[in-house]
């Protein structure tokens, strides 16, 4: 195994580095930045030459603006620009402008995409995989849910909340260090949960791999043919094409909380009276601490 002192080191975010030293620099350079910021595409591939011509200035200046936001000079500065494209000139275009009439040009696009999400989990979606995964959970001695990142962390604290309510032992977790601890502690009558939107998250396959070295049970809700989905006993998996759109949230999150909600629903239906004596209770109490006699409210808040 290499050492971690041979690995490359991270080439820095030098868009960013324009964009932060954009207010030290002369106007020259500054006619330079907004070249490159106008059409990133076109300054990697231009020469010396075509990039001072766009900006109108000289060669000399475009080799000062690369020093002055720390590149060793224009190919440094090339190099690190080609960088920033890996992630698309997607999130490097302008938002779209307003397209409907209540001056909201995503509207559209996320209640649609929404729907949409929906449509392809209910067309993805096996009812045997849900089925055989409401069984692990059903008899379960203990579930750990496990989910790293802004999403796949949110929706595995709402498993919990989904499963908790019918009596089920369950726990989430979103620190890489207590995802390889808890799995530690796993055995053959637990189950893990997993959920991961691209299913190659590092962290999350090697803590399931963990939980089926000690014999638990795995599902996981993720994306089609991906590493997690290949190394989980079940494999809720749904995919969907998201809106090319940087500012809307991604519209997956809709489709994996309908695999929660009908992985839960019918883990419930499994547990049968238990899991609705259970449900009564939290009524019960609910109404009696907040008041209100609606039964059909939501559950929680």
């Amino acid at each position: 195994m290499a050492d971690r002192g041979d690995q490359a080191k991270p080439i820095p975010d030098i868009i960013s580095q324009i964009k932060d030293s954009y207010g030290d620099l002369r106007p020259a350079e500054r006619r330079v930045a907004d070249a490159v910021l106008d059409d990133v595409k076109f300054a990697v591939d231009a020469s010396n030459a075509d990039l001072a011509r766009r900006a109108e200035v000289s060669e000399p200046t475009v080799t000062r603006f690369c020093r002055a936001i720390g590149c060793d000079g224009v190919r440094d500065f090339k190099l690190k620009l080609a960088q920033s494209l890996v992630v698309g000139a997607l999130y490097l275009s302008k938002p779209p402008a307003s397209s409907t009439g209540n001056g909201m040009p995503f509207w559209s696009a996320v209640f649609g995409q929404a729907r949409q999400a929906l449509q392809e989990a209910e067309r993805q979606l096996d009812p045997a995989s849900l089925q055989q995964a409401a069984e692990f959970i059903a008899k379960a001695r203990q579930v750990t849910v496990f989910g790293l990142g802004g999403s796949s962390s949110a929706l595995a604290q709402e498993t919990q909340y989904r499963l908790f309510r019918y009596g089920v032992a369950v726990s989430a977790h979103s620190d890489p260090y207590l995802m390889r601890m808890t799995a530690s502690t796993l055995k053959p009558d637990d189950l893990a949960i997993a959920i991961s939107a691209t299913g190659r998250t590092r962290e999350v396959i090697e803590a399931i791999e963990l939980a089926k070295h000690y014999r638990a049970k795995t599902v996981c809700i993720s994306a089609p043919g991906s590493n997690l989905a290949n190394a989980c006993d079940i494999g809720l998996t749904v995919a969907v094409p998201e809106y090319p759109d940087t500012l809307k949230p991604t519209a997956s999150r809709f489709a994996f909380l309908a695999a929660i909600d009908l992985m839960a629903v019918a883990a419930g239906y499994k547990l049968g009276e238990s899991a609705q004596e259970n449900l009564r209770r939290i009524k019960y109490n609910v109404l009696t601490h907040r008041g209100g006699k609606d039964v059909m409210e939501p559950l929680g808040d």
